[in-house]
C-alpha cells in the first residue's frame, strides 16, 4: 500500500544554494492532495556515497521514493547508477530511447555526444517514464527491500520537464495503484490588510479540529489561510465546503481572492466585469503597479496608461500638479497624490486614476515625513479618496507594500466600499 512517500532532490547546485529546489514543493503538494503522507524531503549532492545513503534512508522511511535530478548525460549525473547499486540491478540500454535521443539531436542539426546514450540506460526491471520535453526519460522500479516492497520513481530535475511527467504519467499511475482511498482537500483564502495574529483571532473556532485543519502562510505582502480536510472523496468535499463557508464569513473583506490568485488578477477581473479602466501615476513605486497589472494576460482591456512621474517637474508638466500645491504641501502629500491621480485620469479618459508618492528610503526622510511615508489617491468621477500611510522596511518592501495597498484600494472601490476604511492603517 503506497501511503507514505519520501522525496529526494539531488544535485550540487541545490546543496550549494545556487538553485532553489522547487520540485519537492510541487511534488509534495500533489501527493498530499491525493492522501499520500510525505514523510520527509532530503536534498543531497552529487557524491556516490551520499546518494546511496540518501536512497537507503528514504526507503527505510516510506513505501515510495520519488527522486528528481541526476539523470543527465554528464559524469556528475549519478542517480540511475546509484539506484542500480542500492537495488542490486544491472543496467540495460533501451534502443528505443537511444533512437529518440539521436532523432532529437538530428532535428536540432547538432551532432550527438556519445555520453547522451547514458540517458538510455536503466536498471533491469524498470518501467520507462517518457519525457516529451527533453532527452532524459524517467523510470519507475519496484524493489523488494529489507524494509518491505518499495516503489522507486526517478525523474529529471528540470522543472519544465519534470512537472508534466509527474502530472500526466506518475499521478494517474499512482491513483490507479492506490485505488479509492481517503484524500486530502484544501481551500485557500488570500488576504491583505490584517496581521497574521489578527487573522488567527478572526478564524479561531470556525473549524472543529476534528473536521479540518487551518494553517497560515505569510508571504509578504499577503497572508494565505488554508483549510484542509481528510476523508473519502464525497464526504471530504462536503466538509470542505462547509468549513470554507464559515471561514469566508469570518474573514470578510480582508479576503481579496480564493485559490491561487494574485491581487492584480483580482483587480483585473473586477475591472473587466465593471467595464472600467484604470490609469496610474507613480512616483515612489516607479512603475511597479503598472508592471504588476500588465503581467496579467488581457490587461490591455483595462489598463490605459502608467505615467512614472518621479520628478516634480514631470508631476507638474505632464500630470498638471500645481506649483502652489508642490510648494505648499511638498511632493509627498495627499494633495499632490490627488492631483497626480486626477491628471492621469484626465490625460487618458480612464474610469479611475490612481497615484502614489512617498519616501521609499533609505534616505530622504525628515522628522515630519520619515522614510516610509507614502501618500495614495484614487480619483473617479463621483468620488476622490486620499490617505497618508507610515510604512516600514527596506526600500523594496516599502515599494511592494505601497503597490499592494494601491491595488487593494482599486479592488475595494470596485466592490463599492471606501478604500480608506480598510483595516490597514500603518
Amino acid at each position: 500500500m503506497l501511503e507514505r512517500a519520501f522525496i529526494l532532490s539531488t544535485g550540487d547546485e541545490l546543496t550549494t544554494g545556487r538553485t532553489v529546489d522547487t520540485n519537492a514543493n510541487f511534488i509534495a503538494d500533489k501527493l498530499v492532495a491525493i492522501g499520500v503522507d510525505v514523510v520527509g524531503i532530503l536534498v543531497v549532492g552529487d557524491y556516490p556515497d551520499r546518494l546511496a545513503w540518501a536512497w537507503r534512508q528514504a526507503m527505510q522511511q516510506a513505501e515510495m521514493v520519488i527522486s528528481t535530478g541526476g539523470i543527465g548525460p554528464t559524469a556528475d549525473d549519478l542517480t540511475t547508477e546509484t539506484v542500480a547499486t542500492v537495488t542490486g540491478r544491472s543496467l540495460w540500454l533501451s534502443e528505443e530511447v537511444a533512437d529518440r535521443i539521436r532523432q532529437l539531436f538530428q532535428a536540432m542539426s547538432r551532432p550527438m555526444p556519445e555520453n547522451n546514450l547514458k540517458q538510455a540506460r536503466f536498471p533491469h526491471g524498470a518501467t520507462i517514464i517518457p519525457n516529451a520535453l527533453g532527452t532524459a526519460p524517467g523510470f519507475r522500479l519496484a524493489f523488494a527491500s529489507e524494509w518491505g516492497p518499495r516503489q522507486l520513481i526517478v525523474m529529471p530535475g528540470v522543472p519544465r520537464e519534470m512537472k508534466p511527467m509527474f502530472e500526466d504519467q506518475v499521478l494517474p499511475w499512482l491513483r490507479e495503484t492506490r485505488g479509492a482511498q481517503d484524500i486530502y482537500l484544501s481551500h485557500t483564502f488570500q488576504t491583505f490588510g490584517v496581521s497574521e495574529s489578527g487573522l488567527d483571532q478572526l478564524v479561531a473556532g470556525a473549524v472543529d479540529p476534528a473536521e479540518g485543519r487551518i494553517s497560515f502562510r505569510a508571504a509578504f505582502p499577503q497572508i494565505s489561510v488554508r483549510v484542509t480536510v481528510h476523508g473519502r472523496p464525497a464526504e471530504a468535499q462536503t466538509r470542505l465546503e462547509a468549513a470554507a463557508a464559515r471561514l469566508r464569513e469570518r474573514i470578510g473583506d480582508y479576503c481579496y481572492g480564493e485559490g491561487d490568485t494574485s491581487m492584480e488578477e483580482v483587480v483585473g477581473r473586477l475591472l473587466v466585469e465593471r467595464r472600467a479602466t484604470l490609469a496610474v501615476a507613480e512616483s515612489c513605486t516607479g512603475g511597479l503597479i503598472g508592471h504588476r497589472l500588465t503581467n496579467v494576460p488581457g490587461s490591455s482591456a483595462y489598463v490605459v496608461g502608467d505615467i512614472v512621474a518621479y520628478s516634480n517637474a514631470v508631476k507638474a508638466s505632464i500630470l498638471g500638479v500645481g506649483e502652489a500645491t508642490l510648494d505648499c504641501h511638498g511632493a509627498v502629500s495627499t494633495e499632490v497624490a490627488t492631483e497626480m491621480a486626477a491628471g492621469a485620469r484626465r490625460l487618458t479618459g480612464a474610469t479611475f486614476g490612481l497615484a502614489t508618492t512617498g519616501i521609499a528610503g533609505p534616505d530622504g526622510g525628515t522628522p515630519e515625513k520619515p522614510v516610509g511615508t507614502v501618500c495614495l489617491a484614487l480619483v473617479a468621477v463621483e468620488r476622490t479618496y486620499a490617505h497618508r500611510y507610515q510604512l516600514w522596511g527596506t526600500r523594496e518592501w516599502v515599494k511592494t507594500l505601497t503597490s499592494q495597498i494601491a491595488l487593494d484600494w482599486v479592488r475595494r472601490a470596485l466592490l463599492g466600499s471606501d478604500p480608506t476604511a480598510s483595516g490597514f492603517r500603518r
